[in-house]
């Protein structure tokens, strides 16, 4: 029997680089000429509503970017954040499509992203035709590595923990899922993680 009903992957440092992390803004600020400290302070006080889908990309803007006057419009600054969005090397996309390929368990996701930037990245890189569930933080209103997001996965996928295994690169977001029985991956690059799946009978 294969080892797994379910696997889910999370997408920024996975599958495509992180689109909106520290590196992405600091040249988004660098670009546009905005003072980065204020900027990153004002991010954090906004970007968590708008990652749990309480929000939409133009109050996000507003709170951020549009707070005075600029010389831009909101329209240049998100296509300069959807720009950094890219394929990640050595990331795990490759094995992605083997797995749903091979139908022997469902493939999805589960990740935080706000929606605006969720959609385009599952289309622009074809992730959507390989994802059979998609649990975005956009769709849940919960976040990684809130324990709730979790559960709400198990809730929803109607599998026991133990048959879901969950791949993250980052540690704290896999020992959430080991926390409520998902067996956990803690992503390095599809170099590692090959063999990784290899022992628990993946692939």
């Amino acid at each position: 029997m294969f080892p797994f009903d379910v696997i889910l992957f999370d997408v920024g440092g996975v599958l495509l680089s992180n689109g909106w992390d520290h590196d992405e803004r600091a040249a988004a600020a660098k670009y546009f000429h905005l003072d980065l400290a204020p900027f990153e302070a004002r991010h954090a006080a906004a970007y968590p509503a708008w990652e749990r889908g309480e929000t939409l990309l133009k109050a996000y803007l507003d709170a951020t970017v549009f707070n005075e006057a600029r010389p831009f419009s909101q329209d240049d600054f998100f296509g300069f954040m959807l720009n950094q969005s890219k394929l990640l090397p050595n990331g795990a996309l490759g094995i992605l499509e083997e797995l749903a390929a091979s139908d022997r368990c469902m493939v999805g996701a589960l990740n935080n992203e706000a929606r605006e930037t969720n959609e385009f990245r599952f289309e622009s890189f074809g992730l959507r035709s390989h994802f059979a569930v998609a649990l975005s933080s956009c769709y849940l209103g919960l976040r990684k590595p809130d324990a709730a997001i979790y559960k709400r996965a198990l809730d929803i996928l109607g599998r026991s923990a133990e048959r879901i295994l969950f791949i993250d690169d980052r540690a704290e977001n896999v020992a959430g899922a080991v926390s409520v029985g998902m067996k956990g991956i803690h992503f390095l690059g599809a170099d590692s993680l090959r063999p990784e799946l290899a022992a628990l009978g993946v692939i």
